[in-house]
């Protein structure tokens, strides 16, 4: 016997085997189909007190059939055969080889039948107990019948035989029962001996305990296998006395697991085979008792077993069951022909180990199994082998080693020697072995806690499962498994591994682009998707404000309709929340329709080289969302790297940022931020309001560099240097820029940060406002008028001299709350000179900002407007500084003299005047002293408040305004002003910048006029001509003058190459002389050069005087740069 059945289990050796095959031709799904009805019949009650179980096999080895001696389960007593028979003329055929099927099967056959399907006409009258005739495979409603009335037929020979054999009164004429390989060895011994008789005897009673068993009598078996055992033992009959122990330990698992030992691949019920009173009785601490000789016949057999029952408890104890396991499996490896018995030996105890929950002693028995010498097995049979060993140690729980065994059956596959691989056969098992390496195909698994298994073992299953697909053929499970390896394995690769790993995955999605749909494999299994969570890895989500000039804002009327949604309860700083309720947190901002809408993440390059990732973009829900995808590349092992995905929400609603998109490696996926709890993220939850206009502001000014020290100011005007007591208009442009929604309302609201007297900022709305609504495209301008006024007073340091007099300053414009500190004058410095200067630098910093809102469009309806800020800075310089007032008596006490110390510290020329003084003029920086007479008034005398006003009013206020009112009758009774030609200044240097050079330079080359961007072309080793032409516009000569022409090459790096003399070469000279031009008259220069290899050269004409008392500005002798291009062949005609 060569071939094991790794499916025998203990319970086996009481059931009796029948082969169920066809004979001709049967479909194959109609044979299963009846085979399965058959099989159905596993079990038919005799009498009500016994019952006969059957095991069925649709192909079973002759030669395992002459083990029947030896065990009787393995001996084939039943027959049936399916055939077709279409008409009369095949029966004699058909019952011919029907005849030949039970000749292989004569020895041990008990009882046969055949079903004939098809066939009618006379010959399906006859009434024959062998054959059975349906006209068809569906018309066949009493095959469970006839299978029953056919096993009771086989009961009947079988408890025929065993009385038989078991009330034998031969004397000395017992057979000798052999197993097929010592047929040969006992040829030519002694019959007569003793020993040959007992041996005799105690295999015959080992063959009549199989003979109860298998009739349903478990202890009659047990008193058999007992005496079987002390008769073998006795004449070290080692093979059969193995037989014996199995037999022995099959009877007393029956007693013991009456509900099988097979598990789920052969389980029955438990009623089957459970004696009547087994509920009754425990056996767990049941011993072997040794059976009393002398109950034995002369022969060895007693016919009545009946005292030996009543005498001793014969069921082994579940301990005792595997140590007699044990000694049989002992026995059994005495014989090399005995491998097959011995292997399922030990898998029948590893059955019933795992069933008593000692995995451990069942790992020796397996690895028993392991090492049993079968001879040449086939490449089925060893991976039908490895196969079982897999599911045993599965079945005691040695999930590793039994994915090993699974492993080295799917490596069995394809072995060499196989001239076609199973290559799907081999990815099957290796499916099979995943779990038993802690390895799922489901990548959420790897994102829960720490990793679990061995890496590098996983890492080579993984490998060996994308060899396997693409040799199936299977291009895409190939990218998905190989996904899978990079997604849930990249912490254990090295580096060379990672770019390994990448580039066979770039060469597989070159083919077969992965992407996020599910593969569903032929057996059903589902394949999830991989999404590139690592790729790169992403720290942080955070949804950004729209910028300051873009927000919503709500019009204050309509906020109450909210206030139903707050809630009642009062805030509590502990938080409750887990991190998926953080993402489903609503922020506290909106977004807007038809706007474009960012979301930052932080991410990180784990990979070793530059990471590009293409299409990234984001994964919404809620409303109708455009992504706009973005490509990026990140640096080998970047660090945090901020990345900005944005989009245009085009609906109005709540949208949800549910995670983003990437392309990597040509894998496509969808990364959802729930599978990510590693992520940060203050929120994914936002409104979005109806579509709002958008406006584009404007000004006349310049724009500053900065946003000065405003935060909120969003345009920012900067205007250095506005002298006080000055004005100047800014223009305002509104740009509608938004398509669709049209502008309903604007209207400005200054806000100062500082308190200013008089007018700073004012405007005038009318005209600005009869142009409302703005359509899209149009704009509207706005007026605003700035206009300051500051202290011109000195410090009150410098006031000390006033004081000294003895004179009181009180109520002097000088006092006011805007002066600044600034350093003491030394009384030995001169006035005019430049440190003073830098002293009296009195900067003042004005700032201002206008607020515009507007709203309109749907947005409006919902009662949303958008805010537009212009920040004003002015940089205010006072024209004139008082730095000493003092006074000297007239001839009268109502009047005095008051002599002013005034220093000028602008640029300009200054002229100052007073009331009946002449008027004083100053240059610049320069300070001089002017003395007034001025009549002398009582301040008491001045208006006062009325009481109402004093009640309502604040002490400060008061005093503001009588400082106020003191100031006013000062200026009007002192009259002074003064005017500086700033306007003319400022003009002519607005005329100075616009107004065209004087002299005007022409460069041609090739007789074609050449400024800064146009690029010259030319071929290589050709003469290019070269011409510089001078215009004097002047009303002066110039000249005499000279020319360089220097060329170089710009690497656009920061480097200029002007060693060219072996690429550029003049003919001539490269210096151009000029004379004397006169006024309104022009000169040409003309030179020509060879390029003597391709590439983009500039020319660079410097200027060289040779008057050393030139004063013309620098600006008049600027030359534009020439750009050549040297090519091989000649430019295109127009190029």
């Amino acid at each position: 016997m060569s071939v094991p059945d790794y499916m025998q289990c203990a319970e086996d050796h009481q059931t009796v085997l029948v082969v169920v095959q066809p004979v001709g031709i049967v479909p194959e799904d109609q044979f299963f189909k009846i085979y399965k009805r058959i099989a159905s019949v596993s079990q038919v009650n005799i009498r009500d007190s016994q019952r006969i179980l059957i095991r069925y096999r649709h192909h079973y080895l002759p030669e395992n059939n002459e083990w029947g001696d030896f065990q009787t389960h393995r001996k084939v007593v039943g027959l049936i055969s399916i055939t077709t028979c279409a008409t009369s003329k095949e029966w004699p055929q058909t019952a011919e080889r029907f005849h030949g099927q039970k000749e292989v099967y004569s020895s041990t056959l008990y009882d046969s039948r055949l079903l004939v399907f098809g066939l009618s006409g006379e010959i399906t009258e006859q009434q024959r107990t062998d054959v059975a005739f349906y006209p068809s495979f569906e018309e066949c409603s009493d095959v469970e019948k006839r299978v029953e009335d056919f096993v009771e037929s086989i009961y009947i020979v079988l408890e025929s035989k065993r009385l038989d054999r078991a009330t034998d009164k031969s004397g000395d004429k017992i057979p000798l029962l052999c197993v097929p390989f010592e047929k040969k060895d006992f040829v030519g011994l002694d019959t007569d001996s003793r020993h040959y008789k007992k041996r005799c005897q105690g295999r015959m009673r080992k063959h009549v305990g199989d003979l109860c068993l298998q009739a349903g009598m478990l202890q009659d078996a047990l008193v058999h296998y007992h005496m079987a055992v002390e008769l073998l033992r006795g004449v070290n009959d080692f093979l059969w006395l193995g037989a014996a122990l199995e037999g022995l330990c099959s009877a007393s698992v029956i007693f013991h697991y009456p509900g099988g030992t097979a598990g789920k691949m052969m389980g029955r019920k438990q009623s089957i085979s459970q004696p009547l009173d087994a509920g009754k009785r425990h056996r767990a601490g049941a011993q072997e008792v040794l059976i009393d000789p002398g109950a034995l016949t002369t022969n060895g057999i007693s016919a009545d077993t009946s005292t030996e029952i009543g005498r001793a408890k014969n069921c082994l104890s579940p301990e005792d069951i595997i140590e007699k396991y044990k000694e049989a499996i002992s026995y059994y490896g005495k014989y090399k022909n005995a491998g097959v018995i011995e292997l399922e030996a030990c898998v029948k105890a590893v059955r019933v180990l795992a069933i008593q929950k000692r995995a451990r002693e069942a790992s020796d028995f397996l690895q028993n199994a392991v090492y049993i010498n079968l001879g040449q097995l086939s490449e089925e049979e060893k991976i039908q082998r490895y196969s079982i060993l897999s599911e045993l140690y599965e079945l005691i729980g040695f999930h590793r080693k039994s994915a090993f065994f699974k492993r080295v059956a799917a490596m069995q596959c394809v072995a060499p020697t196989i001239p076609e691989p199973g290559w799907r056969a081999c990815y099957k098992l290796l499916l099979e072995t995943l779990p038993g390496y802690s390895l799922s195909l489901d990548p959420k698994d790897f994102s829960k806690g720490t990793h679990r298994g061995w890496a590098a073992v996983q890492m080579r299953l993984l490998h060996e499962l994308v060899y396997a697909s693409r040799r199936m053929g299977n291009p895409a499970l190939s990218v998905r498994h190989l996904s899978f390896l990079l997604q849930t394995m990249l912490d254990f690769l090295s580096d060379q591994e990672k770019k390994e790993v990448t580039q066979s995955l770039e060469n597989y999605t070159s083919k077969c682009p992965g992407g996020m749909e599910i593969i569903t494999l032929p057996d059903g299994l589902k394949l999830p998707p991989v999404p590139f969570t690592k790729l790169p890895i992403v720290r942080s989500v955070k949804l950004l404000n729209l910028p300051v000039s873009l927000r919503p804002h709500k019009v204050k009327g309509l906020l109450g309709q909210n206030i139903s949604n707050a809630s009642p309860f009062i805030y509590s700083p502990i938080i409750m929340h887990n991190r998926g309720e953080e993402r489903c947190k609503k922020i506290d901002f909106q977004w807007v329709q038809g706007d474009v809408c960012e979301v930052q993440l932080m991410v990180y390059n784990p990979m070793p080289y530059e990471l590009r990732v293409e299409n990234m973009g984001l994964l919404t829900s809620g409303v109708e969302f455009e992504s706009l995808p973005a490509a990026l590349s990140l640096p080998a092992e970047s660090g945090l790297y901020p990345v900005t995905l944005v989009g245009v929400p085009r609906t109005a609603g709540n949208i949800t940022v549910n995670g983003y998109h990437t392309s990597v490696f040509g894998v496509t996926s969808d990364c959802l931020l729930d599978g990510l709890p590693s992520v940060k993220t203050s929120g994914c939850l936002v409104e979005v309001i109806p579509a709002l206009p958008r406006l584009q502001l404007q000004t006349s000014l310049p724009r500053s560099g900065t946003l000065c020290t405003l935060s909120f100011a969003l345009v920012s005007t900067h205007l250095r240097k506005l002298h006080s007591n000055g004005s100047m208009r800014v223009s305002v442009y509104f740009d509608q820029i938004l398509l669709h929604p049209r502008l309903a309302t604007l209207y400005p609201n200054g806000k100062f940060l500082e308190k200013v007297f008089g007018e700073f900022l004012s405007w005038e709305l009318d005209e600005a406002l009869s142009h409302l609504p703005l359509k899209p495209g149009q704009s509207v301008t706005l007026t605003v008028n700035i206009k300051v006024k500051l202290d011109f007073s000195g410090q009150e340091n410098l006031l000390q001299d006033l004081n000294d007099d003895g004179i009181s300053v009180t109520g002097l414009p000088i006092s006011s709350p805007l002066r600044q500190v600034l350093k003491p004058r030394a009384e030995t410095k001169p006035v005019g000179s430049e440190s003073s200067k830098a002293e009296y630098s009195h900067i003042k910093t004005l700032e201002a900002v206008l607020n515009f809102k507007y709203s309109g469009g749907a947005g409006k309806v919902e009662g949303y407007y958008r805010e537009l800020s212009l920040g004003v800075h002015v940089d205010v310089e006072p024209s004139v500084f008082f730095t000493r007032v003092s006074t000297l008596p007239a001839t009268s006490t109502r009047h005095c003299h008051l002599l002013l110390d005034i220093f000028n510290p602008t640029e300009h020329e200054l002229t100052v005047r007073a009331k009946n003084n002449q008027d004083l003029v100053l240059h610049a920086s320069e300070c001089q002293r002017m003395a007034i007479q001025v009549d002398k008034f009582d301040f008491e005398s001045l208006p006062q408040p009325d009481q109402e006003s004093i009640r309502f009013s604040n002490p400060k206020q008061l005093e503001e305004e009588r400082q106020h009112a003191q100031g006013c009758q000062i200026n009007s009774k002192l009259g002074i002003c003064w005017k500086a030609s700033v306007e003319g200044v400022l003009n002519q240097l607005v005329l100075e910048h616009l107004q065209l050079a004087p002299l005007q330079w022409d460069v041609l080359v090739n007789k074609k006029p050449c400024d800064c961007d146009v690029i010259a072309d030319c071929k290589v080793g050709d003469a290019v001509s070269l011409e510089v032409k001078l215009t004097n516009r002047s009303k002066n000569s110039v000249g005499p003058l000279a020319l360089n022409v220097v060329p170089y090459q710009d690497y656009q790096n920061g480097v200029q190459n002007y060693d060219l003399e072996d690429g550029v070469t003049f003919i001539g000279s490269n210096t151009f002389y000029i004379d004397t031009v006169k006024p309104n008259e022009s000169t040409v220069c003309e030179g020509a050069l060879l390029f003597l290899y391709t590439g983009d050269f500039y020319l660079s004409i410097k200027f060289q005087d040779d008057s050393a008392g030139r004063e013309l500005p620098l600006a008049w002798f600027t030359l534009p740069s020439v750009h050549i291009r040297a090519l091989d062949t000649p430019p295109q005609a127009g190029a």
